[in-house]
């Protein structure tokens, strides 16, 4: 009897064939973006017949970065980090002397 082939197990940073959605005609990146980021729910229908639902918000101060931006800055601390040797190249405001020069 010949044993059955198994299949080769794939890295994790490997897209399985059945997760690529590139072929897929009609898909429009970032559809729901817009509703998301003013929030979302989730129901989840548990066994005895009730559901459960739970209402999503980005934390006040929230920041999407996008997928270019966050192979740089992986991390909160990694942005904050990087926003603070921003500012610190920002000039000071030099108060008003109420002339020009």
């Amino acid at each position: 009897m010949k044993k059955a082939e198994t299949k080769k197990p794939t890295s994790s940073d490997e897209m399985r064939p059945e997760y690529d959605f590139s072929a897929m005609k009609g898909g429009v990146r970032g559809k729901y973006y817009k509703a998301y980021r003013k929030g979302h729910k989730v129901v989840v229908h548990k066994e005895d017949g009730k559901d459960s639902v739970r209402y999503f918000k980005p934390e006040k101060g929230a920041v999407m970065l996008e997928p270019d931006v966050r192979k740089y800055f992986p991390t909160a601390d990694a942005v904050n980090k990087a926003l603070r040797l921003l500012i610190e190249l920002i000039p000071a405001k030099r108060p008003a002397s109420g002339r020009r020069e």
